[in-house]
């Protein structure tokens, strides 16, 4: 090879091989800067689309004090626990609150760590923490049985839901959106990383679907342009029986509206095999 051309190539590749380790760099270290979009204010309230609310603080095992929503709903079905997605925080979820409470559910959403009005940080171990201390709340103080409540977790929350269904015996588990792993997403996203070695934050949830006994629904659509439909089905594949699966249309963040009545159907088909006897 022409020794000009030789130096050009060790040149290009030194910089090729420098930009790759910054950029693994850049991805371990920053890791929750690239999963967690908390959003501080709360905008709105449930009191907008015409709802009685609690504004609820409690506290988790770690003394991290949170804040969230009891949207009580008169001769419920049952009781929703919602944990929301990655970014913004509880007052962007109103849509999803009217829907759930028009299909006759209780609900109580909260926000994570470092989310709304809710002290700390967020961190994997801080939301399955935050998860619990939900979970608690529900059982402890409004004393409602865990065969009446159902746990809902869209997207990034969907991974924290799945985990709170390993831990108790709930009524049921629907799954929105929802990814297998940290690591799956990254190579989605970084296929030219060694995203295997640098994924300090799992949310394994395909490991855990497995290891729920309760109904589940997995809800996706072909269209999210976030998180890939493909692991989604792979969700559905892993879950125990009884599962369902409910197709949306639309992206990520408006699929359930977008989707329209046959999203609200399919939610009512679930939780009718749960609670109609």
């Amino acid at each position: 090879m022409n020794p000009i051309l030789k130096s050009m190539f060790q040149s290009a590749l030194f910089i090729l091989i420098s930009v790759w380790i910054l950029l693994s760099i850049l991805l371990y270290l920053f890791q929750p800067g690239f999963i967690y979009y908390p959003y501080k204010k709360v905008e709105v309230t449930p009191a907008a689309i015409q709802l009685k609310y609690e504004d609820v603080f409690l506290t988790t095992s770690d003394n991290i004090k949170l804040n969230g929503w009891w949207i009580p709903r008169l001769n419920s079905r049952a009781t929703l626990l919602f944990l929301h997605g990655n970014a913004g925080n509880i007052s962007h979820r109103l849509d999803s609150i009217k829907i759930f409470h028009d299909l006759g559910l209780s609900v109580f959403i909260i926000d994570y760590r470092g989310y709304g009005n809710s002290e700390g940080k967020p961190s994997e171990k801080g939301t399955y923490l935050d998860a619990e201390a939900a979970w608690q709340y529900l059982v402890n103080e409004k004393n409602i049985a865990s065969d009446e409540i159902i746990v809902f977790g869209r997207s990034l929350g969907g991974a924290v839901a799945s985990w709170l269904a390993t831990k108790h015996t709930v009524a049921g588990l629907i799954l929105e959106s929802t990814f297998t792993s940290i690591e799956d997403m990254g190579r989605h996203y970084y296929p030219y990383l060694p995203v295997k070695f640098l994924a300090r934050i799992k949310y394994p949830t395909l490991k855990r679907i497995s290891q729920v006994n309760s109904p589940v629904l997995v809800i996706h659509s072909p269209d999210d342009d976030i998180v890939p439909y493909q692991l989604g089905k792979k969700l559905f594949v892993q879950a125990n029986e009884p599962k369902q699966f409910l197709n949306l249309t639309g992206g990520h963040n408006e699929g359930f509206l977008s989707s329209g009545n046959l999203y609200i159907q399919g939610l009512n088909n679930f939780l009718n095999s749960i609670f109609s006897k």
